[in-house]
């Protein structure tokens, strides 16, 4: 009897082995884009909705951040415009890890909410959406041209928090692309330095998507497809009222648990995606 057990334990201590091997190396095909390594900037934008939209958009802002610190990464604020009246009009976060972007990539589109507003005092169910950008970051050691002459530079005072140096001198840095007329900026560091280093690598990463979204735009066309590229196509809903359930409109992965998820738990959704992306791009089904 005794042997019989330790021939058991033996086995399942194999199949636990076989089991992560075979995991590492799905992940490994999945993680197969030349810039999955990279890390991840990512863009917070609210749609229309008002109030309602950028509440929306810091929501999903702290859902990411919460993320991050789940993964195992690291997340830094590089800029944030909050609401005028709550929420955010924009922000914009650097996530570092191993395979940052190749996780976060999936992440990229329109999100919509439904839930019962909290600023509308009659409690009618409201639907707004926000937008959410997902690009690998390039520091100067990736070669992008970039003309200086075609760049626009102005420092200003910072409105974020980091004390009253960051306040009265100015720290913050926006550099407006004029050819392409993409605008960056970045106020988190005290250094103007370290401000205009952070938006430059933003640049980089916002002209490596410009021209992987042109070329993707030529792809469609000669192949004579006609839906809308994913970059602004809506991609998940997190739906409070009348039931709770968070769906991918991708990989039709679902979840009922949508304050889990809110609080970062999303690599589930993530890795249905990897595995529906890995599907269509093979013909596996």
């Amino acid at each position: 009897m005794e042997n019989d057990k330790e021939i058991f334990e033996d086995a399942d201590s194999q199949l636990r082995i076989l089991d992560r091997d075979f995991e590492t190396f799905q992940k490994s095909l999945f993680f197969s884009g030349p810039y999955d390594d990279h890390n991840a900037i990512l863009e917070f934008h609210p749609g229309a909705g008002g109030t309602e939209a950028h509440d929306w958009a810091a929501m999903l802002l702290r859902m990411y951040q919460r993320y991050a610190e789940i993964a195992g990464f690291k997340c830094q604020l590089l800029d944030i415009l909050e609401g005028e009246e709550a929420g955010i009009s924009s922000a914009t976060i650097l996530i570092k890890g191993k395979m940052a972007y190749g996780n976060l990539r999936s992440e990229t589109g329109v999100h919509r909410l439904v839930r019962i507003s909290p600023f509308d005092a009659s409690g009618s169910r409201h639907t707004s959406f926000a937008s959410v950008l997902v690009m690998p970051e390039f520091d100067d050691s990736i070669q992008i041209d970039i003309n200086p002459d075609d760049l626009q530079i102005d420092t200003y005072h910072s409105s974020g928090a980091g004390g009253q140096n960051v306040n009265k001198t100015e720290s913050a840095v926006r550099i407006t692309h004029k050819p392409s007329g993409i605008v960056v900026s970045c106020q988190v560091e005290r250094s103007q330095v370290q401000n205009k280093a952070n938006a430059m690598n933003m640049l980089r990463s916002k002209l490596f998507q410009l021209e992987e979204k042109k070329r993707m735009e030529k792809l469609n066309s000669i192949g004579g497809v006609k839906k809308d590229i994913s970059f602004s196509s809506q991609i998940r809903s997190y739906v409070f009222c009348p039931y709770t359930l968070v769906k991918d409109h991708r990989s039709d992965y679902s979840e009922n648990d949508v304050n889990k998820v809110m609080d970062g738990s999303i690599q589930g959704f993530i890795d249905s995606y990897l595995k529906w992306d890995f599907q269509n791009r093979h013909r596996i089904g």
